[in-house]
């Protein structure tokens, strides 16, 4: 079938992107859903900090390559072995789809499947096929999803059902915002009640972070960010304090705060100065959890006796380290009862002409999650 979608050709091309325009609105084909595979029309499509870094070139892809990782929509056809979902059903998009079997699978750890993590750095499927093309030229798949289109082929894996009622536009954050940010603090870190944490970025992904420590019980959540703007919302949602990534003594109000140091640092921007900071207020025996992806070839360094010393730990979490069927129906039902208000990180939707216009908002810190709808 032809439909429109958003292609990248090329990483690494400058700001403004309304000008230097890395995604091009194109009409490309895509092949049906062939066995154990469900062809989905993409009503939502969340425009995320991942995307930007692509863009940016900090971490390389197969090229061209049609964007987008999170995402919701209605199933419109399934192919021969699907037994899970039928025609209608509304689904969340998510980025991740364990094949069962490898060692990360077995122990319930789908984010680190070897098949998965194989197949998206070769821009296909889950299941080592392509379903995109231009002209009959290949265009690859990004993370297996490629939401920025009207439609989209993918594995059932990376479908989860969920309630109607709930608005596509809102559910597609829960494919990559709310699982990440989320699953930060409830599966990496597993903060308890009266534990004092403290978030650096207070985007889309840090801002759920925010919401998932006060439904669990901390006592301070401490929001920090270079841009001010976004302080009003974050103690909205739950920060008890929120203080400038700027600020010359941004360590020593937080310890004072928290008498020696938070018990845990969530760093969401991926920032090697973030990282300095989020370590340099994390007390003895505390975490830092590592959220958010630097460029690639990024180092961070760390003394060695004060690692051992200080017992401090340092844990990465990739996409919340969640499994999809077990954590999103728990979060899209904290939205319905109130508890994660979601929605409020919507800053607006957009057609496919405004998609490159708005990475520059994104780059600027103008807004926390803007929403593609590919049907207008």
């Amino acid at each position: 079938m032809r439909m429109t979608a958003a292609v990248m050709y090329e990483q690494g091309l400058p700001a403004p992107y309304v000008e230097s325009q890395p995604f091009r609105i194109e009409e490309v084909e895509l092949d049906g859903p062939g066995e154990g595979e469900v062809l989905v029309e993409v009503r939502a499509a969340g425009l995320c900090h991942s995307d930007l870094s692509q863009v940016a070139g900090q971490r390389k892809r197969k090229l061209p390559v049609v964007g987008g990782h999170e995402g919701a929509g209605i199933v419109r056809e399934v192919g021969r072995g699907v037994t899970r979902l039928k025609p209608g059903d509304h689904v969340v998009m998510t980025a991740v789809s364990g094949c069962g079997h490898c060692h990360p699978c077995v122990e319930s750890r789908p984010v680190l499947c070897d098949t998965f993590t194989a197949a998206r750095s070769q821009g296909l499927l889950s299941n080592g096929l392509r379903k995109l093309s231009r002209k009959g030229n290949p265009i690859h798949h990004y993370s297996g999803i490629s939401s920025f289109a009207q439609y989209a082929v993918t594995v059932p894996g990376t479908l989860i059902k969920m309630d109607p009622s709930i608005p596509l536009d809102v559910a597609a954050m829960f494919g990559c915002a709310v699982v990440t940010g989320a699953g930060s603090v409830f599966n990496a870190a597993k903060v308890r009640p009266g534990q004092n944490v403290a978030v650096f970025g207070l985007g889309g992904v840090g801002l759920n972070s925010v919401m998932a420590a006060r439904i669990s019980g901390a006592a301070e959540i401490i929001g920090i960010d270079i841009n001010e703007s976004k302080f009003e919302l974050a103690r909205e949602l739950g920060c008890t304090r929120t203080i400038s990534a700027l600020d010359p003594n941004l360590v020593e109000i937080v310890k004072d705060l928290t008498k020696g140091g938070v018990d845990f640092s969530f760093e969401i921007s991926g920032s090697k100065a973030a990282m300095t900071s989020a370590n340099a207020i994390t007390r003895k025996g505390g975490e830092v959890v590592c959220v958010g992806l630097g460029a690639t070839g990024d180092l961070y360094q760390y003394a060695h006796a004060a690692l051992v010393a200080e017992e401090k730990v340092f844990r990465g979490t990739f996409m919340g380290s969640c499994v999809p069927e077990r954590d999103l129906p728990r979060y899209l039902k904290y939205f319905q009862e109130g508890k994660m208000p979601v929605d409020r990180l919507k800053s607006g939707t957009m057609g496919f002409d405004q998609l490159n216009h708005n990475l520059d908002q994104l780059d600027r810190g103008e807004v926390v999650r803007q929403i593609l709808l590919p049907h207008g």
